[in-house]
């Protein structure tokens, strides 16, 4: 297992930023019929920490047939993972963090299953309390975390209104960012689903127009419904702030649209590109 004491400012060794530290299930629960919700926990994240709002992570899942992940025990950072021999090392992919407990040393990820076609799918629609993987997240021990990565969407953009752009991949840090925002911000979030099932209740003190897109129900391909609601709505002429994550050929026709079209300025859209048809995250070249 991954030692994860605190290594204090002045000595010889650089404090990381982010380290892996061993988790299990705490719990699960079925959100709606396209996303899990697991809960991890564990003493060692005592020494994790978030940023909030779209922070992301990483999830490190075992190997087929491990009980648990083998993961690093001198050097905690990913560049210890990633030097692992490829027979041993976990496999990962990255999350946001949906929410962060420290009083109880627990978060939550919402995982969007979709069978046996990737490792985090199949570790969800399976997973059980106990169940162990590690985790890669922000070290609570690092005196400039808070300069760290992970974290995209910007309070220091926002102005009187923000639009918010995501798929169901998106929808934890959508999530997250709106019970972030303050009360007197009016937001317009898009956000496909798959179902109309998969719409969740979300709580924010900003005024939400919130738009939700089943394309299963409408009829349209992965990011058509998304990008069509997008370019008919009106949008204030000044002042606004975009956030737009989720499949990346939207995101970039989305962010084209805004900057392009509707002339915002390439500063105010803030857009992360999750995931690709048919790619999978290269442990030689993942962020983190």
């Amino acid at each position: 297992m991954a030692t994860n004491a605190p290594v204090r400012p002045g000595t010889a060794t650089t404090v990381p930023a982010y380290v892996v530290f061993p988790a299990q299930v705490t719990g699960v629960r079925r959100l709606s019929p396209n996303l899990v919700r697991i809960t991890f926990g564990g003493a060692e994240l005592a020494g994790m920490t978030s940023g909030g709002l779209d922070q992301r992570s990483k999830l490190l899942f075992p190997l087929p047939g491990q009980d648990a992940p083998r993961l690093p025990e001198e050097d905690p950072t990913i560049r210890a993972v990633r030097a692992m021999p490829r027979r041993l090392r976990p496999v990962p992919r990255t999350y946001t963090i949906r929410a962060y407990r420290p009083e109880s040393h627990e978060f939550d990820i919402d995982f969007v299953v979709h069978g046996d076609t990737g490792p985090g799918s199949a570790f969800a629609q399976r997973a059980r309390l106990g169940d162990r993987i590690g985790v890669l997240g922000p070290n609570a021990h690092c005196e400039h975390i808070d300069r760290a990565g992970g974290v995209e969407y910007d309070l220091g953009m926002l102005g009187r209104h923000t639009l918010i752009v995501g798929d169901e991949t998106a929808l934890p840090a959508i999530g997250s960012i709106l019970e972030t925002l303050p009360a007197g911000v009016r937001a317009t979030a898009l956000v496909e689903i798959p179902e109309a099932a998969d719409a969740q209740s979300l709580v924010t003190s900003a005024e939400l127009d919130i738009h939700w897109l089943p394309r299963c129900e409408l009829g349209r391909r992965r990011g058509t419904a998304l990008l069509e609601e997008l370019r008919s709505m009106p949008l204030p002429s000044d002042d606004v702030y975009a956030w737009v994550s989720g499949e990346a050929s939207m995101v970039k026709a989305a962010r084209r649209h805004l900057v392009d079209d509707r002339g915002l300025d390439r500063r105010a859209v803030t857009f992360m590109g999750y995931w690709r048809p048919g790619t999978t995250e290269d442990p030689q070249n993942d962020r983190g």
